[in-house]
């Protein structure tokens, strides 16, 4: 009896992460100070700058067709604004990896929804995310008004850069 009880709240416990619902560890909040490109930026927290990479999504690269219309994007959703970052990881690099918010506006999601960035398939999990993206592309918006020979998905152009 103590080994069925066992393995069904393993079981359990196991459903209760494999779900599309997450927790974050950390949430920041500050001014944006500077948009560097399409999915990151800095803000000012606690008097502190903090670079925050925007979590599951991966925006053109500088050089790329529509690198300049991503960045500009996030700066017309962020520049000189206060959000709320709910952490999801961190990258090699040590930047927070998390999802904004500016009032009650998810930005990864925004961005996403108008074509400014892909979902990024490696680290996704939210299931919006690639909803909204799919009605990207079917009303051709943003980087899905490319052709497919200009449509190159930021991390296969970083493995060919």
């Amino acid at each position: 009896m103590k080994q069925i009880t066992f393995v069904l709240l393993i079981l359990y416990l196991f459903s209760l992460v494999s779900c599309d619902d997450f927790t974050f560890s950390n949430v920041y909040e500050g001014k944006v100070v500077k948009v560097l490109d399409g999915d990151s930026f800095n803000i000012l927290h606690q008097g502190k700058v903090i670079r925050i990479r925007l979590a599951e999504i991966d925006a053109p690269e500088y050089g790329q067709v529509m690198w300049e219309k991503s960045k500009l994007a996030l700066e017309r959703f962020v520049a000189g604004k206060f959000v709320v970052i709910e952490e999801f990881d961190r990258d090699q690099y040590g930047r927070i990896v998390g999802h904004a918010y500016v009032k009650e506006t998810w930005i990864n999601a925004k961005l996403v929804q108008q074509g400014h960035a892909y979902v990024y398939t490696r680290y996704a999990v939210s299931k919006k995310l690639y909803e909204f993206e799919a009605e990207a592309q079917k009303h051709k918006r943003g980087v899905w008004l490319l052709s497919e020979h200009e449509r190159v998905k930021p991390w296969e152009w970083r493995k060919q850069n």
